[in-house]
């Protein structure tokens, strides 16, 4: 309600993760002229290699894929046109249960209270009026999205300020579609067992439980190829294979729980910046 620029700040795990929870809220949020601000955690060591070399695979140089990571990175912010990016530059920790969990200087294996200090530290500097992260779970179970929330939750806690503060989620309306969706691109695709079965159904959110749905559609195109311009992870971001018409039908609303607000803005709301403008 000043004269300051408004300022989203997205705090994500690994590169990627910026273009496919929040790639049409960051997209939307600069064309309105808002600053908009990522901080990644990790470098993305544990991701694929050059040529689809996997991670503990012969030929997959850590350092290499970090920084061939990086450069997709800022390809991505380009497109997504983000205002500043911050990266702490963790290891990745990789999948829940890989030995790269207990690395020194993984993500996983730092002091919640460190990660914090550092993220309190930027949110300072920039005072978003909206912070956006991950849930308790980090969404799916994975524990660099596990400690994103952990330092993000805690660092607003060493800080002065009084955010609207978000996390990511999917209704569980799409998520079922997105089951179909995945088997009409993969026919011979086996049934999940009951227990994988039982753990997809408990991802995301009830419908009438999510506060914000935020309207994106308009700039999908800019999401999916902000996804695109993480070309060495291909194999493994499954949009990308739908088109960007198709794409634009799944991915153009982004959902969001509200966990902090100073605004009094009624929910169910369709923009983050509700009572802010």
């Amino acid at each position: 309600m000043t004269d300051r620029r408004l300022t989203l700040m997205a705090v994500h795990a690994h590169p990627d993760d910026e273009a496919t929870g929040t790639g049409g809220v960051l997209a939307r949020y600069a064309a309105e002229g808002i600053r908009t601000v990522l901080v990644t955690c990790t470098d993305g060591r544990c991701g694929d290699g050059p040529g689809g070399v996997k991670p503990g695979d012969p030929g997959h140089d850590s350092a290499t894929v970090a920084s061939m990571r990086r450069q997709e990175l800022e390809a991505s912010c380009d497109v997504l046109k983000i205002s500043d990016l911050e990266t702490l530059d963790y290891a990745d920790s990789g999948m829940m249960g890989w030995p790269s969990n207990d690395a020194p200087g993984s993500f996983w294996q730092t002091s919640v209270e460190e990660g914090a200090a550092r993220l309190a530290e930027l949110m300072r500097h920039y005072r978003p009026d909206v912070v956006v992260t991950y849930d308790e779970n980090g969404f799916y179970g994975h524990p660099d999205h596990i400690q994103a929330h952990r330092i993000t939750m805690a660092a607003l806690e060493m800080t002065a300020l009084t955010p609207k503060v978000y996390w990511t989620t999917m209704p569980r309306s799409a998520m079922q579609r997105f089951g179909e969706i995945l088997r009409e691109f993969h026919e011979d695709m086996p049934e999940p067992d009951p227990a994988e079965a039982a753990a997809m159904a408990e991802i995301g959110l009830p419908d009438d439980e999510i506060t914000t749905w935020v309207d994106t559609t308009a700039f999908s195109g800019q999401k999916f190829d902000a996804l695109a311009a993480h070309a060495s992870q291909g194999e493994n971001i499954f949009f990308l294979k739908m088109g960007k018409e198709r794409f634009g039908e799944l991915m153009g609303m982004e959902t969001f729980v509200r966990v902090k607000d100073s605004t009094g803005a009624a929910v169910p709301e369709n923009d983050l910046f509700a009572g802010l403008r």
